[in-house]
């Protein structure tokens, strides 16, 4: 917030956003708990089936899934959530009052640490201040914080798709963006998102009238809840980092909803974005590489 106050993009009003850049927000946590015979019930299968199905996958460390069939409820070893709420959550149910919603997916390395790799943190920061903006003109915004690491494969799993992609022959290209995840990984994601919206529901949402993701999965799985989505908001063309052009022009090209700053990215546009170059096998690079080696010894 600091920074969008010293280039002007938000302004401090005393109440939503202090002049020091401190924003007054609300928050909630929540760690899944699983009623195993709804959730059967809403993946479309028998419980029988589920407690199988959870079992095999998490390598039979929860043998009482099998063992003990009267035992409904179940603590998946996933992580939670965070709920942010700038304005006043009495509001949040009302859909005569605007209401900017966010939901994010975690990213330490940009997030926290801000790795220009991906628009992860740029595009948290935006939604955080399009929703101080709502909350200042009397409505509400609301951020949704998912520990889905890497499109919820792991943050093991994200860097080796990393390294693959700045090592890969040619180097970091959006044409090969999605490919080294599959090579990978095996497939492009793993996050399951029909229990995404329930935290809406939780707070009453039934209309969004700001949603700030260009991502047709959140929006088709929010909206096939019952959720009205008024207008979809793309990220800023401008605060997208430079090593990130592969990340956007792949996901625009794929179907990604996008406004009219991305109008322009087709198949040519897909094959000359590249990332930054690192030259890994440069002299000079495993010259650096030796000089430490020895140093540490």
């Amino acid at each position: 917030c600091r920074e969008a106050l010293a280039s002007g993009r938000l302004k401090p009003d005393g109440k939503i956003l202090l002049p020091t850049g401190q924003s007054v927000v609300s928050k909630a946590a929540v760690e899944p708990v699983w009623y195993l015979p709804e959730i059967a019930r809403r993946f479309g299968c028998a419980e029988s089936t589920l407690r199988q199905s959870i079992f095999q996958m998490t390598n039979g460390m929860y043998p009482e899934l099998i063992t003990r069939p009267d035992i409904k409820i179940f603590l998946p070893p996933i992580g939670g959530l965070t709920i942010y709420i700038w304005g006043d959550p009495d509001t949040i149910p009302d859909e005569d009052v605007e209401l900017t919603c966010r939901v994010h997916d975690e990213c330490n390395g940009s997030d926290v640490f801000g790795s220009d790799i991906c628009t992860c943190r740029p595009y948290l920061t935006h939604a955080i201040e399009e929703c101080i903006k709502t909350a200042q003109r009397g409505g509400c915004g609301i951020v949704i914080y998912y520990r889905k690491e890497g499109r919820s494969l792991g943050e093991v799993t994200k860097y080796l798709v990393y390294n693959t992609r700045k090592r890969q022959e040619g180097g970091d290209s959006a044409e090969n963006y999605f490919n080294c995840t599959e090579q990978v990984a095996g497939v492009q994601d793993t996050r399951f998102q029909a229990l995404m919206p329930d935290p809406l529901h939780f707070l009453g949402v039934t209309k969004i009238h700001n949603f700030i993701s260009m991502s047709d999965m959140k929006y088709n799985a929010i909206v096939s809840t019952g959720i009205e989505i008024v207008n979809r908001i793309e990220i800023p063309k401008e605060l997208v980092p430079d090593d990130a052009q592969v990340e956007i022009t792949a996901k625009v090209f794929h179907g990604y909803n996008a406004g009219e700053a991305y109008k322009n990215i087709d198949e040519d546009e897909l094959k000359k974005t590249k990332g930054r170059e690192y030259n890994y096998d440069a002299p000079e690079h495993t010259a650096n590489k030796k000089r430490a080696i020895i140093q540490e010894t």
